[in-house]
């Protein structure tokens, strides 16, 4: 469940709309001359009944046009570190890391809108919903019929975007809240490099 999660989530989002409105102004905000993103998140999963079945927190970082990670430090570790190349899912209490094909494991995925890959409206059906608590809301619906993302939901607050929230075939929603938002900091390629330690388990999913 974990590793659908992550990819779903890792995940992250949008990019231009075809159509005027406060969510595309709120957006174009957010995007505009970004190059990196440093954010702490908590993400909430409820099941199909809406039961909350966990709760997370951690860090998300990116660096245009190609890296990012997502570092869960409570109540488990876990990473999920885009490279460039690949796409890495560590789980430090299995030892245990599944690396894939960077440009496979993303397609069709928000984040490669995120990244800036792609139009928005190439992958997306997009509606605007107007504001509700105090954010400017946009949804997404995916173009893909094979996609595992039902929709996905945005809200914007001035320049930020500060939740997300996904719902999946299966009818999990995955709620984001981001915050300390930092911008345009200065991050090393370095940072999104990734080596398993010696003695664990690797598994190569490259397929497609």
């Amino acid at each position: 469940m974990f590793k659908r999660i992550v990819l779903l989530a890792s995940l992250l989002l949008a990019q231009t709309i075809a159509f005027a409105g406060e969510g595309r102004e709120a957006f174009e905000r957010f995007t505009q001359d970004l190059r990196t993103l440093d954010v702490r998140f908590e993400q909430s999963v409820l099941d199909t009944e809406n039961s909350r079945q966990g709760v997370f927190y951690g860090t998300f970082r990116m660096k245009r046009p190609d890296r990012f990670r997502w570092d869960y430090l409570s109540p488990e570790k876990r990473q999920i570190i885009a490279d460039g190349r690949d796409l890495w899912i560590v789980e430090d209490d299995l030892n245990h890391v599944t690396q894939y094909r960077q440009s496979m494991a993303l397609k069709g995925s928000p984040a490669t809108v995120l990244l800036g890959e792609g139009a928005i409206d190439e992958q997306f059906k997009v509606v605007e919903l107007g504001e509700r608590q105090g954010l400017q809301w946009l949804e997404l619906l995916p173009l893909d019929e094979e996609s595992d993302i039902l929709r996905i939901l945005l809200a914007f607050k001035g320049n930020d975007l500060t939740r997300l929230e996904l719902t999946d075939q299966f009818g999990q929603i995955s709620r984001f809240s981001f915050f300390q938002i930092q911008r345009n900091l200065e991050m090393p390629d370095s940072d999104f490099d990734y080596q398993p330690p010696d003695g664990w388990d690797i598994f190569q999913d490259y397929r497609g």
